[in-house]
């Protein structure tokens, strides 16, 4: 190897770390030493030493990483023309039988991955439907796998997914095919011009994906919007038509309680929106909510679930880049984006809701206030009426509170509200609801019980409780650790991780997806969520003394409370939140106990049971 390529290695590592701030391994620099000068070979084997190579090329409003660009001219129209290269060293590949998706690939852990196709059409598809240089033009960006230490015939039913003739596999004995490609592929001319278009572009929904979002969105009928919600989905459409007409930015905040219909009217915005060809983008700064919102809302159309976003994502993003940024569950808006790994060359030196401000013409928050619920969250009402009002931007606040109630009790929620010290007046006796349930357990099992019984009569349910247990990761034999344990009682927490373990479902599916009953979830999975029958372990973190519940944070195991940075009054005011959460997450009834005799005690007398 030559020192040059050794050399080339060590410039892009140098890079990353600089612009991105990623450590590199070196497992990858070998990668980079090994397969880069390879492509590199092959463009002047086929007369194209001109053709740029974008390197490890980020796609926009993701973290996720192209391993090489190509740009350069079309061979027959001149225009600009790309094709993304995934290169792989793997020698021997076979498709999973499980998923045709996926590759079991020899001698490597890990278990299958996606195919290395569909992994270079998925970015391809990805920079037609948000790069705006490209204009939509599918036929701008091609895209290539590359295994260049694998013969044909080791990976040959591989070419079975390669059904597009956009997509293209190539191995190391086809290599006289991937420069006959190129050649066909790219004009013998300068390409620097067509990579300087490409790295420059702004970057928005295109027409093309935002036809397809439309139409899988507008025929959901739980997306429908109902009377009373019309006026907040019309404010926002005025503040739309107002932009337009007028070049005036308006920024647009929604509250409302659980179950007001918050991401009903966003959804159908999102929807509507696209179907008008205004380019839309949905944002959470939940994982669980917006994984959730791509599988289900998503369903069908890996497209559309390119749409939904997280707040993080705009740290770069063009100012009024976007006509409407849709920025649900709000309340989790925090301080910052960057974290300390992001690099000086990547932070804004924005708050992050400066930063959700600027890149839309019209930027809508939905949120509930009582729930922020860890530290550096600070999505607020008041808060982004003061950033917005420093831009000398109007702010049209609309209230469902007032207005509707899609799901639960309201009057439920108001004594929920009481019970925590959020709402004056103290707490209340339960004086019952015709169209809600409200009742005590009298052990965990019988709350489990009672839950499993109801889940079985086809109504969805869920078991939660006050983050006070340890949360430990998956045995080596992959189950579940039952942390939560209460007397002879134990069941585990939600799974950590993106991975199902077992039966039970990732976390951000826990309060979807069957599987989930049999953990005990915590805030940051409940949290955006709602199901039927809820049920809901009071811990030692918040107890009745002295005639009111009081918070202990010493008994709370949320890594969030530890810091002393955050005062007792934070910590108070973020544990009220977390049950506050926690008891509205069911629709048709919810269920408490305490492990505390005094509280159950208290609850038992609210709630006309008898005392244990």
């Amino acid at each position: 190897m030559s020192p040059i390529e050794r050399k080339l290695s060590e410039l892009i590592d140098e890079h990353m770390r600089m612009a991105a701030g990623l450590r590199v391994s070196a497992s990858e620099r070998r990668a980079w030493d090994r397969s880069l000068p390879l492509v590199a070979q092959d463009l002047v084997e086929a007369g194209l030493g001109q053709v740029e190579m974008l390197i490890e090329y980020r796609l926009p409003l993701t973290s996720k990483r192209a391993d090489v660009i190509l740009a350069g001219k079309d061979r027959r129209t001149g225009e600009d023309a790309y094709v993304v290269v995934e290169l792989k060293q793997w020698s021997h590949v076979e498709v999973w039988d499980e998923d045709p998706r996926k590759v079991l690939v020899s001698n490597m852990s890990g278990g299958p991955k996606l195919h290395p196709s569909l992994q270079a059409k998925g970015y391809s598809d990805y920079m037609v439907d948000f790069v705006t240089a490209l204009g939509g033009r599918a036929d701008a960006v091609h895209a290539v796998a590359y295994l260049h230490n694998a013969s044909r015939n080791d990976v040959i039913d591989l070419y079975d997914a390669v059904q597009d003739d956009r997509t293209r596999l190539f191995t190391q004995s086809t290599r006289g095919a991937f420069v006959d490609y190129l050649r066909d592929r790219f004009a013998a001319a300068p390409g620097a011009d067509a990579a300087d278009r490409l790295l420059s572009s702004t970057y928005k929904p295109s027409k093309q994906l935002l036809k397809v979002a439309a139409e899988e969105i507008k025929n959901r009928e739980q997306f429908v919007l109902l009377a009373e919600q019309r006026l907040a989905y019309e404010m926002v459409w005025h503040a739309v038509e107002k932009a337009r007409r007028q070049d005036f930015k308006t920024v647009v905040v929604i509250t409302g309680g659980p179950g007001s219909g918050k991401s009903v009217i966003a959804l159908s915005l999102l929807g509507e929106l696209s179907r008008q060809g205004y380019s839309v983008l949905h944002a959470t700064g939940s994982k669980s909510f917006t994984q959730t919102m791509r599988k289900y809302v998503a369903k069908g159309s890996p497209r559309t679930k390119e749409l939904f976003k997280y707040f993080n994502s705009f740290m770069d993003a063009d100012r009024n880049g976007l006509d409407v940024l849709i920025c649900d569950e709000a309340h989790r808006i925090r301080e910052f984006s960057h974290n300390r790994f992001t690099p000086a060359a990547k932070r804004s030196g924005l708050p992050q809701v400066d930063e959700l401000i600027d890149a839309a013409r019209v930027p809508v928050f939905l949120l509930d206030e009582h729930q922020v619920v860890r530290p550096g969250e600070m999505g607020t009402l008041d808060e982004i009426r003061r950033h917005a009002e420093a831009k000398n931007l109007e702010v049209v606040p609309v209230s469902l509170d007032e207005q509707f109630r899609s799901g639960g009790s309201r009057k439920y929620e108001e004594w929920v509200l009481r019970l925590l010290g959020l709402q004056e007046g103290g707490p209340q006796p339960w004086t019952g609801d015709d169209h809600f349930d409200v009742a005590l357990a009298e052990s965990p099992f019988e709350l489990e019980a009672l839950l499993q019984a109801k889940q079985e009569g086809d109504h969805s349910a869920r078991m939660t409780a006050g983050y006070c247990w340890s949360w430990s990761d998956p045995t080596k034999d992959h189950t579940l650790v039952p942390d939560v344990v209460i007397g002879d009682w134990a069941r585990p927490w939600n799974v950590k991780g993106d991975r199902s373990v077992g039966d039970a479902p990732p976390s951000e599916l826990w309060a979807t997806k069957e599987g989930g009953f049999g953990q005990v979830g915590c805030v940051y999975t409940a949290q955006g969520f709602e199901y039927d029958w809820n049920g809901v372990v009071f811990g030692p973190d918040l107890v009745y003394r002295n005639g009111r519940l009081i918070t202990d944070r010493t008994q709370s195991k949320d890594p969030a409370l530890r810091p002393r940075s955050v005062s007792d009054e934070r910590a108070d005011e973020l544990i009220r939140n977390t049950y506050k959460v926690l008891l509205t997450r069911g629709m048709v009834g919810t269920l408490l106990y305490s492990v505390d005799k005094e509280t159950q005690e208290f609850l038992a007398g609210l709630l006309g049971a008898p005392e244990n």
